[in-house]
């Protein structure tokens, strides 16, 4: 199996292809922007999520991968005994709790009794992430990316 960072490369390429179609359908206007964002937003973030679970086990120095990586650092594998957090991760916890990737964890939900447009089939969530935001997310997944990768190759 290839690393981590190379999983969590390939998912973040995957996203960076289906935001580039979702870009290209909003542009064509033959659907509703809300309507694309309820079919192509799940796929890509859930792309993001799997980039981000891959380089959270890269940077956890976890030697033992799931077949699925983690979406949180709630559900990285146990650290082995004697060492500690490493600074990375603690960042990561402190993203997720508030700030971009508390947004891209938390899970888009429809309230209850939304009402549908005439003519329309879905029935949009009104807090539903669109292209803009999904791209501020890739960029960055990126860049924390790209900081941690280069602060991790000086060990």
């Amino acid at each position: 199996m290839s690393s981590a960072r190379a999983q969590a490369n390939h998912k973040l390429y995957l996203a960076k292809i289906l935001l580039a179609g979702w870009r290209q359908a909003v542009a064509a206007q033959d659907v509703p922007a809300l309507t694309l964002a309820q079919a192509y937003l799940p796929a890509v973030r859930n792309h993001l999520l799997d980039a981000y679970g891959w380089f959270l086990l890269q940077v956890s120095g976890s030697e033992h991968w799931p077949a699925r990586p983690p979406h949180c650092c709630a559900h990285l594998p146990e650290i082995a005994g004697g060492k500690a957090v490493s600074g990375e991760i603690r960042e990561f916890e402190q993203l997720e709790a508030s700030g971009w990737l508390a947004e891209l964890l938390a899970e888009p939900s429809e309230p209850a009794g939304t009402a549908r447009a005439r003519g329309n089939l879905a029935a949009p969530p009104p807090t539903l992430a669109d292209c803009a935001q999904v791209q501020q997310w890739v960029t960055r997944l990126e860049g924390v990316f790209d900081r941690m990768s280069d602060s991790l190759d000086e060990y």
